[in-house]
Formats: structure tokens, sequence, C-alpha cells
């Protein structure tokens, strides 16, 4: 009935986006055996409660406040316990303080759980807490990831939209390098009903609609501006879609595969080493593979333009005494 029965570990579940992973694992069928934690008692009994009035047959769910009893024997960890982010803030305004937070978490895998098999950071700003996360946890570079999922599938709807065709018909679409306004929207791949996106920006149209360089530009800006654009609707983050991407992410990595969306990859080497970004990834028996995309030359040069971005962000945390200096880094982790 369910993908497996190994413990899920859910941080942060009190809230919004806590709770709703809690149910989506129930619902979707991923996993049987979750234990709810959260520092906040009542909040955590009461979203527990709700979980159990659910009814969910052959589910084992537990609540703690305990982050040891928590993590002990946890195959899979999701997190989206760092503070939310509200109207007016950027993600990276979240930075100090929620990295802070990853970098406890990361030390208490490594302390309760250093044979997890994955780990999910939701809480932004993404890229660099999962990369605090990965330093201190010990894990290998595959077993931690972060929720990077959300600005594509925002690239998706708002061509849907522009268009008038069904999300799905959308295919192709793919944001890379950092979680944010510095993300690079890569075109080549984007196709609406089989029509590429470069030969509708030349004058091809679906349903009688083309697609302008202005067009192009303010759909850019407004994936840009999606988690922005949430708050100001709905008076708070976004949670049921984060919620969601983060269990298919988990069910990809339990089947190892089938998940289409980019996500958090670290790159130990190369042109973008040593940061957490979104990349073009696969599952395999060792987590999470990114790979460098390939793009237009402005699509590299966005994606460049990403990387140093998330270095100057890497190199504030630094700077601030959380994470430690680069070349120290392998001393903490091993597998870095």
């Amino acid at each position: 009935m369910y993908l497996t029965q190994k413990k899920v570990a859910v941080m942060g579940a009190a809230g919004a986006i806590g709770s709703n992973l809690v149910q989506d694992l129930l619902s979707t069928g991923t996993a049987s055996n979750i234990v709810m934690y959260d520092p906040f008692a009542q909040g955590l009994e009461g979203a527990a409660e709700e979980i159990f009035h659910c009814a969910y047959p052959g589910a084992h769910v537990c609540y703690t406040t305990d982050i040891a009893e928590a993590l002990n024997g946890a195959s899979y960890i999701i997190s989206s316990g760092g503070a939310p982010r509200k109207e007016g803030m950027t993600r990276e305004d979240l930075l100090r303080g929620n990295c802070e937070i990853a970098k406890g978490l990361g030390l208490d895998i490594k302390a309760h759980a250093p044979n997890a098999e994955f780990v999910i950071i939701i809480f932004n700003p993404a890229d660099i807490t999962g990369l605090a996360t990965l330093v201190y946890s010990g894990l290998k570079p595959g077993y931690v990831s972060t929720l990077a999922a959300l600005d594509s599938t925002r690239l998706q709807t708002r061509l849907s939209l522009h268009f008038g065709v069904a999300q799905d018909e959308v295919t192709g679409c793919a944001t890379y390098g950092g979680h944010g306004e510095k993300m690079a929207v890569f075109k080549g791949d984007i196709a609406v009903k089989g029509v590429k996106l470069t030969d509708l920006l030349a004058g091809a149209s679906v349903n009688g609609k083309t697609l302008t360089a202005e067009d192009w530009k303010t759909i850019q800006d407004k994936v840009r501006g999606g988690g922005a654009a949430i708050i100001k609707l709905r008076g708070r983050s976004s949670f049921q879609s984060p919620s969601h991407q983060s269990v298919e992410m988990l069910r990809g990595r339990i089947q190892n595969g089938g998940y289409p969306w980019p996500c958090g990859s670290y790159f130990k080497s190369g042109p973008y080493a040593q940061v957490m970004m979104a990349a073009k990834t696969s599952f395999t028996n060792e987590g999470v593979v990114g790979e460098i995309p390939a793009g237009y030359p402005e699509d590299m040069a966005e994606l460049e333009a990403s990387y140093k971005h998330l270095c100057s962000l890497r190199d504030e945390v630094i700077e601030a005494g959380i994470l430690p200096p680069l070349s120290e880094w392998k001393k903490i982790n091993p597998h870095l």
C-alpha cells in the first residue's frame, strides 16, 4: 500500500508546510512510518490530531518535541523548520537566522541519523540552508537536496495560462542555479503543444496566440516573483506546492527515478563548485546526481550570474562564522 515503511522524519510539522507534508506522504501512499517533530508542542499536537482523525489505514504516525527521538533511525528527513518568508521579504532576508537553524539540523543529523538516506531542505534561502545542512551532517552530497522545482512549475503555469492550454501540454520547463530572483530560466527545451519556445518567439503560434519578446520577459518576471505574489495574495508563503513537490522528490529517491523537475544538487568540482543549486538531476542509489545543463549563450550567462550570487551568499555565511572556511569543509564532512 505504501512505497516505504522506513521512518520518515518531518521537521517543522506544526506548520502549514510540515502538516501538509505528512498528509501528502500518507495520501499518495508514499510512507506509512512518520514521526512529526516541532518545538511548538501545542501546535504539533494539534497537527498530529488532525492527521489521526484522517484515519489512514496501515499508518504509524507519532509526534515529539525531542529532536533526538525524531531523528533516531530515520531513513528520510524533510525539513521546513525555518522562519517563514513574509510580505516584503526576499529569500535572502532569512539568510543568517535560517542558516543557523540549518547548521543545527546538520549537527543533529550527524548525531542521531548518520545513516539517513535522503534529506530534503525546504526553508529559505534553500540553496544555502541546504548547503549548511550538508556540510554539518556528514552525509554524502547526493543524500542532501533542496526543493528547487517551484520556479520551473511556475514557469510551466505561466506559459499554460498565456497560451490557454493544459499545464502538462507545456513541456521542458526548467530553471537552474539559485532559487529566487537570480534564477536562470533556460528556454531551449521548452515547447507548447509540441511547438518549441524558440519558434514561438520567432513568430509561430499556438491556439492563435504568439509570444513576443516582451511577453516572454513578463512571464520570466512573474516567475521570479512567484513566491512573493503568493504571499501578497494569501497573506503567507506557499505551503501546498512545496509540500507536494517535496513528497514527489522523495518518491523519486525511493524509486531511483521518475522525478522530472530540477533538484538542489551539490557540485564538488567544476565551474560551479562548492555550492548547492538547482540542476538537471537523476536519482540513483547514491541519491541525487546533478549535471551541468546545456543552453543558449544567454542562458549560460544567467547561470553564471546565478552561481556568483550563490557564492556571495555562501561567503556571507562563512564571514558570519556559521559555515567554516571552504578549506575546512572536508574536515567536517569527509565526503566533500
